[in-house]
């Protein structure tokens, strides 16, 4: 049998490198590989109250109940040390999610974030070439301050790359740009024709009739290049299928930039719109990372303290759990009819039915984008959902702003296994986030380490395996 290394790519025109998949001749050299650490933070706005957090898979984390033997839920986790400057969890505890520090200053967090400390000690001179250094991409509309949407920071609290709002854009960042000699605009070419115009002579080498490859092998090269296209497709509303070429792609249907938050007052927007567009920046976000053209980075849902008013029927495990219609059921306008403000109604003696709804959807969509990493294999044998370390957090663990103790205690905290090194399932932590996120560095076997250096350290060992 012929072998081909792993890192085996279909190679274009200028920058563009497709990864294949793992294929029958590139099994023998996969396994004598290390499984490549990865590490990703995913981020839900407005927190899940704590109260909420105690009913456990029986509750609003229903939808992460299939992924409990893959995923560690952490109760009891405190990010009272973010709220320093005395503003809110919106802000602060929001900049605080990865980095368990109070933000460094408007578009600014206080410290790096986990996965950005966990990238510098294993790629200190950089990622191998090809790679997009860290992918930060999300679906949200409220904005003002960088820490409610951004949370991949490096070493001096700074952004630690372009935030990517709109799946085109994604889709551009990961696969770059088509530097071809026409004497014009490189980028307004690329924007006409598809990225898999450009390996068009290598996929017919692969699976033509001179190709290394055995057939099921040459059917996977036909089926994931096809995959690939389905996801451009949806991102830029192609018509044709490979290998021709398609037209100018429209825009992103839903609000972006100014549009997205008209002066804090919210927007409308329908379940579908919302979940459409998160689905697909979900689906293209997975993508990179199985074609391991990304390791690091972050993948916002919504935003800390998010305005939206979301309306339509909301379904779970075939059952209908909600009818969203945030304004209505407020009986307010702009910012008072949003979903915002059922976290500041919340009241742990009452049913918090609105909120509970909203709160499963996160789950939902959470759950997800967990769930495509879990679809494919590493070298290992495990997904690459155990194999990464994914830490999933919010802004909140109340969502009222007249006790910033009791509003930044209990925060929702998850994380996945990371190749075995973390439990699965619920514990209550009783810790501050800044030791939880120290011993998750430490499992990890990072150089670096978050917050003052002269403070205390607690190595809460019963996050690990």
């Amino acid at each position: 049998m012929n072998r081909m290394n792993r890192r085996t790519a279909l190679k274009g025109l200028g920058s563009i490198t497709i990864g294949l998949p793992l294929l029958e001749e590139m099994t023998l050299a996969a396994k004598a590989k290390v499984v490549p650490v990865r590490a990703f933070n995913v981020f839900f706005g407005l927190g899940i109250p704590a109260p909420l957090q105690t009913e456990g898979f029986g509750g609003v984390l229903e939808p992460l109940k299939p992924l409990r033997d893959k995923l560690l839920v952490m109760r009891q986790v405190d990010q009272v040390r973010c709220d320093v400057s005395g503003i809110n969890a919106h802000y602060d505890g929001a900049t605080g999610s990865f980095t368990a520090m109070p933000a460094g200053g408007e578009a600014k967090a206080g410290g790096p974030s986990i996965d950005q400390v966990v990238r510098k000690t294993f790629y200190p001179a950089g990622m191998p070439a090809g790679m997009v250094p860290t992918l930060i991409g999300g679906t949200y509309f409220r904005r003002s301050r960088v820490g409610r949407y951004v949370h991949s920071y490096n070493a001096d609290g700074t952004v630690a790359g372009t935030m990517q709002e709109r799946p085109r854009d994604l889709f551009d960042r990961v696969f770059g740009a088509v530097a071809i000699d026409t004497g014009g605009d490189a980028r307004q070419q690329r924007l006409k024709r598809s990225v898999l115009d450009t390996v068009v002579n290598q996929y017919r080498f692969y699976t033509g009739t001179n190709s290394p490859l055995g057939s099921a092998s040459k059917a996977r090269v036909t089926e994931h290049l096809e995959r690939i296209r389905e996801f451009e497709q949806r991102a830029f509303e192609m018509k044709k299928k490979f290998p021709g070429a398609p037209a100018l792609p429209p825009r992103s249907k839903v609000a972006h930039g100014g549009p997205a938050d008209p002066g804090g007052m919210g927007i409308d927007i329908t379940l579908d719109q919302l979940t459409t567009e998160w689905r697909l920046m979900a689906d293209l976000y997975a993508l990179a990372i199985q074609m391991d053209r990304v390791r690091f980075g972050s993948l916002t849902f919504l935003a800390a303290g998010e305005r939206i008013r979301l309306t339509g029927d909301y379904e779970y495990g075939g059952r209908k759990v909600f009818q969203f219609d945030d304004a209505t059921q407020h009986n307010a306008t702009a910012d008072k009819g949003c979903s915002h403000e059922w976290w500041h109604k919340f009241n742990e003696k009452k049913t918090n039915t609105a909120l509970r709804a909203h709160a499963h959807m996160k789950m939902r969509e959470v759950a997800y984008f967990l769930r495509r990493l879990d679809e494919q294999q590493d070298a290992n044998g495990r997904s690459i959902l155990e194999n990464s370390m994914i830490t999933i957090s919010t802004e909140s663990g109340d969502g009222r702003h007249n006790d910033f103790k009791r509003e930044l205690s209990g925060v929702f905290h998850a994380i996945t296994g990371a190749n075995g090194r973390f439990k699965s399932g619920i514990i209550d932590v009783g810790a501050e986030g800044l030791d939880v996120y120290n011993t998750m560095l430490g499992a990890m076997g990072a150089n670096g380490r978050l917050g003052p250096a002269k403070r205390d350290a607690r190595h809460v060992s019963s996050i690990l395996a």
